[in-house]
């Protein structure tokens, strides 16, 4: 007997929320995984010809990298969660400053123009901005800018 997803008055039913596999189990099995392949791989070993020997590398490192994951993986989800709160939590630099920003908001840097193109000096973005234009007047195209055609003549 088939299941559908309509009800009787024609309406559908909202789709499921999606599930989330166990990082940690599907590590687990990955890891078991290798560690059988490594296992079997090192009873055939004087079976297999000498350019196949490459598998016992390839299984001890996946063994060692699922090895890592399952340290790794419970770290990585506990900095994300620690990431999720911080990053809920109001700050207090946010709350004084409120949407307005009115008297609070940096001025936006002016750029100063010379015939619609930005000045050559590094004064351009500020005094301590660090910025220093590559500007030297050439009309080449670069030839990142124009694939496929080269600057060279």
């Amino acid at each position: 007997m088939s299941q559908s997803r309509e009800r009787g008055d024609g309406a559908r039913r909202p789709a499921p929320p999606p599930k989330e596999a166990d990082d940690r189990q599907v590590t687990a099995v990955i890891t078991a995984g290798w560690a059988i392949a490594f296992v079997v791989v090192l009873v055939v070993r004087q079976s297999l010809p000498a350019g196949d020997r490459w598998w016992v590398w390839t299984c001890a490192f996946g063994l060692a990298m699922g090895l890592f994951g399952l340290w790794y993986v419970p770290f990585l989800k506990n900095r994300r969660a620690r990431l999720a709160a911080r990053r809920d939590q109001p700050s207090g630099l946010s709350e004084v400053s409120g949407a307005s920003g009115a008297g609070s908001a940096a001025p936006a840097p002016s750029f100063p123009e010379s015939s619609g193109v930005f000045a050559d000096d590094a004064s351009a973005a500020g005094p301590d901005s660090g910025y220093v234009s590559r500007e030297s007047g050439s009309n080449t195209v670069s030839s990142t800018e124009t694939p496929g055609r080269s600057t060279k003549s």
